[in-house]
């Protein structure tokens, strides 16, 4: 009967109505849920009959609707920018893959959000102790290709002994000469000229050293001649200056460097490596030299000062360190900051895409596991194949639109006070049957 008919379908609005205002307050309730993706009810009509039934001379209505299913909204939430460095967005596909026990499962997960921390074994997790994954770097920053966890507060980078120093050094040319070239005594201040440069070298072991350069004013330019402290050398007297080598730097007229006479150092370091350690010392390109100058680094002018004046000084050595911080490329490297000031990469943030987003079943705590629907996770590095960039600093927000699900809300609401409208109705209809036979 038509009036029965109409109390199920009355009914089917009330639970399908009922069932959207789920979705849209699960919504509401993650408004501020990192890396949440709203929900939408998907509405179906249900046929009045089965469709391979007989045609009838009149179309007969429908019994109602129902929620086939609910369907994940994907769109890109904003990006907040934080000032965590473990914090991480993804900026368009992909997912950050975490490994664990999420409600008591081991497995592999999904998941957008990027509320990151490091634990007391040095390893990136989120907020449930799940383990980042990625490539992990070796010793040299060289990434490796198998996935997994990603530890980012161990390891150290080796000392790094000094094989050559640069030097860019202005020379003044009114400075007296100084006849004859004697040696150099650094508590004679008349045996050199002008201040002293001194440098910071690193031996085998990554130990500071310290090298002082003096110059001689010279006929066609400078001598100089290389001390340390005679503490530092194997066979040394204590606290005693102790020459290294000699050389020389010739000057043309117009202040370019034209010719250089290397001392060739080889250094015995107490405590350093069985062999003596060689440093070079490099105060530029000779002029004529391809299309060298003379006067890129170390020149020769008349100022009215002592001089030398050196202005710049780098070198090659520095001492061991271990990983103080780190950053995170759009690529997903992570690059490690040393106490040395040393930087190489410690590892790499992988990706996963799948075929079909659609198809991944979510599994709480800002979670989603893959399924046949989804297809195989396909993984990768950030920014290849369909997989987006990773942002550092920065969490992506949920993508609910308050407004939106508002608006929503009220049309569930009439839909389903509506429905309720139709049973009341239809009820009092069938009592009016029922009341015939009186």
């Amino acid at each position: 009967m038509s009036i029965l008919r109409s109390l199920n379908t009355g009914a089917s609005g009330l639970r399908a109505h009922g069932q959207a205002m789920g979705a849209t307050s699960d919504n509401i309730a993650n408004v501020s849920t990192i890396g949440f993706k709203r929900s939408r009810a998907v509405f179906n009509d249900i046929l009045g009959r089965a469709i391979d039934s007989a045609p009838q001379s009149m179309p007969m209505a429908g019994s109602g609707a129902r929620v086939s299913h609910i369907q994940q909204m994907w769109a890109q939430g904003a990006l907040l920018t934080t000032d965590a460095p473990t914090d991480l967005a993804v900026n368009g596909n992909g997912f950050f893959i975490v490994d664990g026990s999420n409600a008591g499962i081991e497995g592999q997960w999904f998941s957008r959000a990027g509320q990151f921390r490091v634990d007391d074994e040095g390893f990136l997790v989120n907020p449930d102790g799940l383990r980042l994954q990625g490539y992990t770097a070796d010793a040299t920053g060289n990434l490796g290709a198998a996935l997994g966890d990603l530890e980012v507060m161990s390891g150290t980078v080796p000392a790094n002994p000094t094989s050559e120093v640069e030097l860019a050094v202005q020379l003044n040319s009114n400075l007296a000469e100084i006849a004859g070239g004697p040696a150099v005594n650094p508590d004679d201040a008349a045996t050199f000229s002008g201040q002293p440069i001194s440098t910071t070298v690193y031996d085998s072991l990554g130990n500071a050293r310290e090298l002082t350069v003096y110059f001689q004013r010279n006929a066609t330019g400078y001598d100089f001649e290389v001390f340390a402290n005679g503490s530092d050398l194997a066979g040394g007297t204590a606290d005693t200056p102790t020459s290294l080598g000699r050389g020389a730097l010739a000057f043309g007229a117009d202040g370019a460097l034209t010719g250089f006479t290397d001392p060739a150092l080889s250094i015995d370091f107490t405590g350093g490596a069985a062999a003596a350690q060689a440093i070079a010392l490099d105060f530029g390109e000779v002029a004529g030299t391809g299309a060298a100058t003379g006067r890129e680094n170390t020149t020769m002018f008349g100022f009215g000062e002592d001089g030398p004046n050196v202005t710049a000084i780098t070198q090659d050595g520095f001492s061991a360190g271990t990983v103080s911080g780190f950053e995170v490329a759009a690529d997903g490297t992570i690059a490690g900051v040393f106490s040395n000031g040393q930087r190489r990469p410690l590892g790499q943030v992988a990706l996963a895409d799948f075929t079909s987003v659609d198809g991944l079943e979510r599994a709480g705590n800002n979670l989603f596991v893959a399924t046949l629907d989804s297809g195989e996770p396909l993984v990768g590095a950030a920014g290849s194949g369909r997989r987006g960039s990773i942002v550092g600093g920065a969490l992506e927000q949920s993508n609910v639109d308050l407004g939106q699900e508002f608006v929503d809300l009220i049309a569930y609401q009439r839909g389903f006070q509506a429905s309720s409208r139709v049973i009341t109705t239809a009820d009092e209809m069938y009592t009016e049957l029922v009341n015939l036979k009186r």
